[in-house]
């Protein structure tokens, strides 16, 4: 009983908030003469604050018309712009800048919707060892990150050097398909001395402080036992090629849960698009690598906790309208200097 009385409330300052809610909004517009896109668009610089408003508006309307304006094709945004203008009796002649507004916002959602299906379009693609395309692919992303190192054979425990699981890396790619090689071979090609750096530091074993203790500490204080397992007592690097599937995995949900949109609409001036994307995955590489230095793991069986952590790191950065992760998509010198 308890429960459907708690049920009831509950329906009941749903509608009563909504009611109130469209009340505010008739009575804020007599008393400014603006309906509520105007204000957001006159309100609100440009970026992700001014779009996600947008979009919220549209998808809480009680107009159909409004709320199938954000799933349009990016062909009909300037019809669906005349349509909302004509539906909300603004004259486009006397507030010629709310359209070019409107216009800038809806390509971004638009945009974003698209890239959602682009991106799992080319996740659950799989890796096809018969097709050459593929086989290309993969050969350019040994090229970019191992230049000096012929590989020896299409099938080779080379592969483990850039850290794949066993002699054929096609079997990594299961997870999220084409869309994991997509990104480490953009990564590699054209972030490639940071992606150079980021796979050459992977592979080296970071001794803990216990290696430089004879330094200070005759061994003589330790048995020798024990002073042989703290010598090599390390925080071990971890596998590249593998950890660059797990951060796309990464960046998968971050734009499929929506979170990437503060980021897009902040960076994209129109559509965002998978290069956007790809250059997203660059910074999320290389700032997942600075963290995982900074954490200092005891071993790569902390890899889902530190990269639990990093998610929520990014997650809370993403929650500031005004973020934007990688403004102009630069890498960063500093792992250069690491």
């Amino acid at each position: 009983a308890s429960f459907f009385a708690r049920m009831f409330v509950q329906v009941c300052l749903y509608f009563y908030c909504k009611c109130l809610w469209r009340c505010l909004k008739f009575v804020v517009r007599k008393l400014t003469g603006r309906c509520e896109l105007q204000r957001i668009c006159y309100n609100t610089k440009p970026g992700a604050a001014r779009t996600m408003k947008i979009e919220a508006s549209l998808k809480g309307s009680k107009s159909k018309r409004l709320q199938t304006s954000v799933s349009v094709h990016p062909d009909a945004i300037e019809k669906t712009i005349d349509d909302i203008m004509e539906l909300k009796r603004i004259n486009p002649d006397i507030n010629p800048q709310l359209g070019v507004s409107l216009q800038a916002c809806l390509l971004q959602i638009v945009g974003y919707r698209n890239l959602i299906a682009e991106v799992e379009k080319l996740r659950r693609e799989p890796y096809d060892s018969e097709n050459p395309q593929h086989e290309e692919m993969l050969l350019k992303l040994w090229k970019c990150l191992k230049p000096n190192s012929p590989l020896k054979a299409r099938i080779s425990k080379q592969w483990c050097e850039i850290g794949f699981q066993g002699d054929d890396p096609k079997t990594d790619f299961r997870g999220m398909g084409l869309l994991g090689l997509y990104n480490l071979v953009y990564f590699a090609e054209w972030d490639t001395e940071i992606a150079q750096q980021v796979l050459s530091d992977s592979l080296q074993p970071k001794y803990s402080a216990w290696q430089y203790l004879d330094l200070f500490f005759p061994p003589s204080q330790f048995s020798k036992a024990e002073w042989e397992k703290k010598k090599f007592d390390k925080a071990i690097g971890y596998s590249f090629a593998i950890v660059g599937i797990n951060i796309t995995d990464l960046a998968y949900n971050l734009l499929v849960s929506g979170a990437l949109k503060t980021h897009f609409y902040n960076v994209a001036p129109e559509a965002p698009t998978l290069t956007h994307f790809q250059q997203t995955f660059c910074y999320l590489m290389h700032e997942f690598h600075k963290f995982w230095i900074e954490e200092d793991p005891l071993d790569i069986m902390e890899f889902n906790r530190v990269r639990e952590k990093f998610h929520k790191r990014i997650l809370k950065q993403l929650q500031n309208p005004e973020m934007a992760l990688c403004p102009h998509f630069a890498a960063s010198e500093s792992l250069i200097n690491m």
